[in-house]
């Protein structure tokens, strides 16, 4: 009998990100441009004004975008990173978006923040806090419970202001107009 047990294939490798990771990348800057383009297309919609961009880590280039599509799609699950996740799953052909950064307009939520983990994304990227139901740092900090086995320290505060002031007005003018019930 070999006394050596068999590789566990479920066992992760923990990979150590550089101390630079916990800084924003000018393509971080950029891609955040373009997560709150989306967002201002969501409000254009009707939708709550966040975007989500995966793109891949060591080359910049984008594997999904998404906006938020929850109200007029009526699916609870219509959160723009949670589809941009999904699309760029599709778009490589497999689960695990280790090698990929996730950019979204407002910190993810409870749902969002399980499936970045259960995605193993590798490099979280958000601009505005989210004190109501923030997963990430505001309410919880899932994404870096040590009972977990892939943990990721956010990067926050990304074009933090004009996320937030797109958000304000977005729920100012909902305010002023009547909705339907």
């Amino acid at each position: 009998m070999n006394p050596r047990r068999p590789p566990n294939p479920y066992r992760l490798r923990r990979t150590a990100h550089p101390a630079t990771d916990a800084a924003p990348t000018p393509t971080d800057a950029a891609m955040m441009r373009a997560a709150l383009d989306l967002a201002r297309s969501a409000a254009d919609a009707g939708e709550v004004p966040v975007g989500a961009i995966v793109y891949e880590t060591s080359t910049g280039k984008v594997l999904a975008q998404a906006a938020n599509t929850r109200a007029n799609a009526r699916e609870p699950h219509g959160h723009a990173e949670f589809l941009a996740i999904r699309d760029a799953c599709n778009a490589i052909g497999d689960w695990r978006l280790n090698h990929c950064t996730l950019i979204v307009t407002l910190e993810p939520c409870i749902m969002c923040a399980g499936l970045i983990i259960n995605a193993r994304v590798g490099r979280l990227v958000y601009s505005a806090d989210d004190p109501k139901a923030g997963a990430v740092r505001s309410l919880y900090r899932l994404l870096e419970d040590p009972r977990l086995n892939h943990r990721i320290t956010p990067i926050r505060g990304v074009l933090a202001h004009e996320s937030s002031e797109l958000l304000r007005e977005f729920f100012r003018a909902r305010r002023r107009t009547p909705q339907r019930g």
